[in-house]
C-alpha cells in the first residue's frame, strides 16, 4: 500500500510500504477515507534528525473497517469509524476514568513502532476501545467535522475543560491554528461570554469570530498582555486555552490569566518547565495534556451531526496522497491552516 513516510526534517515521501495487517487478535485494519496533517506533525517536519528511524505519519482518520482480529467484538467489516489519535483498550482503570491517552495498554499513532494514517490503510491496536462507530455519510462537509473528532475538536474541548470554561466567564485562546479555532468553538459551546482569540493571521481570526470569538488580539508579548488586560478591566481572563506549545505562549498565558483562574495546556510542549512562581502566588491552576478525545466523542458527536458546530471548516486545503509532501510545506509556511488527505 502507499503511505506517507518522514525520513528527516523536511523530507516527506510517498512510498510503497507493507500492507496494514492484523498482528494481534485485538487489532482492526481500517481503510482510510480521510486523514489530515496535524500542527504537531510540523514539529518533526522542522527538527526530526536523520539518525532517527523513518515513520509512517498521521494520527487522525476516519474510514471503513476492512478486517478485524479474532478477539474484536464490537466491530465488523464495513463499519464506518472515527480513529482517535491514541489507541486505548477502553477497559483499564484509567480508561474508565476517561483518561484514555494514559491507557496502560495504549499508545499513539505515527511513530517508528505504530504506523500512522496518512496512508491507504492503517492497523489499529485495541480496536474495540479505540474506534468509534458512526453512520457512513457522503456529505463532504460532515466528513470534515467527523474527522476533527479524531483530534483537533476533542483537543480544543479538552483545553476548555482543563481551563474550567463556564457560562458567563471570559476566555483567551492562545494560538490561531486548528486546535485554537476548535478551542473557540468549545468555549462558545460551554457558555463563555467573552472569547479573545490571540493570533496574527487575519483569515484565521475572521473564522474564529464566525465560531464565536468576541475579540481579536493580534500583537505579541507585552503589548498582547496589555490588550487582554484592557479588555478585562485589568484582571485578566478566567480561562486560558494554550494551543501552541511554545515557551512564549505559556508565558503569555501566565500573564493574562486572572488570579484564581485556570490554564488548559494542549499545545505539545517545547519547553522544559512551567514557571511555578507565577501560578503559585496567583492561585492559578495549570492543567491539560494529550486530550483523551475518545472519551469526548460521545458528547461532541450529536452537535456535529446536527450542525450546531462545524469544526470541519478548519480544513482549507484537500490533497491526495501525492500532494501530502506539499501539504506539509504549505502548513509549515502558513499557506494552509489544516490539510485534509484523501488517500
Amino acid at each position: 500500500m502507499r503511505a506517507t513516510v518522514m525520513y528527516k526534517a523536511g523530507d516527506v515521501r510517498i512510498e510503497n510500504v507493507p500492507d496494514a495487517a492484523i498482528v494481534e487478535p485485538t487489532d482492526a485494519v481500517v481503510r482510510v477515507a480521510r486523514a489530515c496533517i496535524c500542527g504537531s506533525d510540523l514539529w518533526p517536519y522542522k527538527d526530526l534528525d536523520a539518525s532517527e528511524p523513518p515513520r509512517v505519519m498521521g494520527h487522525e482518520a476516519i474510514g471503513v473497517v476492512d478486517d478485524v482480529g479474532s478477539a474484536v467484538e464490537s466491530l465488523r467489516r464495513g463499519d464506518f469509524v472515527i480513529m482517535p489519535f491514541a489507541f486505548s483498550d477502553g477497559t483499564c482503570e484509567l480508561c474508565r476514568e476517561a483518561v484514555n491517552t494514559s491507557c496502560v495498554n495504549g499508545g499513539f499513532f505515527g511513530n517508528p513502532v505504530i504506523a500512522g494514517a496518512q496512508a491507504e490503510a492503517v492497523r489499529v491496536p485495541q480496536a474495540d476501545g479505540t474506534l468509534y462507530k458512526v453512520s457512513a455519510t457522503d456529505d463532504a462537509s460532515l466528513l470534515g467535522s467527523l474527522l476533527t473528532l479524531s483530534d483537533v475538536m476533542g483537543t480544543g474541548h479538552h483545553a476548555a475543560r482543563a481551563a474550567r470554561v463556564a457560562t458567563g466567564k471570559s476566555v483567551a485562546v492562545v494560538g490561531d491554528g486548528a486546535v485554537g479555532l476548535c478551542g473557540v468553538i468549545a468555549a462558545k459551546r460551554l457558555g463563555a461570554e467573552r472569547i479573545i482569540i490571540m493570533g496574527r493571521h487575519a483569515d484565521r481570526t475572521e473564522l474564529a469570530k464566525e465560531f464565536g470569538a468576541t475579540d481579536v488580539v493580534s500583537s505579541r508579548g507585552e503589548e498582547a498582555v496589555e490588550q487582554v488586560r484592557e479588555l478585562t478591566k485589568g484582571f485578566g481572563v478566567h480561562s486560558v486555552l494554550e494551543c501552541v506549545g511554545s515557551e512564549q505562549s505559556l508565558v503569555t498565558s501566565m500573564d493574562i490569566v486572572r488570579p484564581g483562574g485556570a490554564i488548559g495546556r494542549v499545545g505539545v510542549p517545547h519547553y522544559d518547565a512551567v514557571p511555578a512562581g507565577r501560578s503559585f502566588y496567583s492561585n492559578v491552576t495549570v492543567a491539560g495534556g494529550p486530550a483523551p478525545v475518545r472519551a469526548y466523542i460521545e458528547e461532541l458527536l450529536p452537535d456535529v451531526l446536527e450542525g450546531t458546530i462545524e469544526p470541519g471548516r478548519v480544513f482549507d486545503r484537500v490533497v491526495d496522497l501525492d500532494g501530502v509532501p506539499d501539504g506539509y510545506r504549505a502548513m509549515n509556511d502558513r499557506e494552509a491552516l489544516k490539510v485534509m488527505v484523501t488517500p
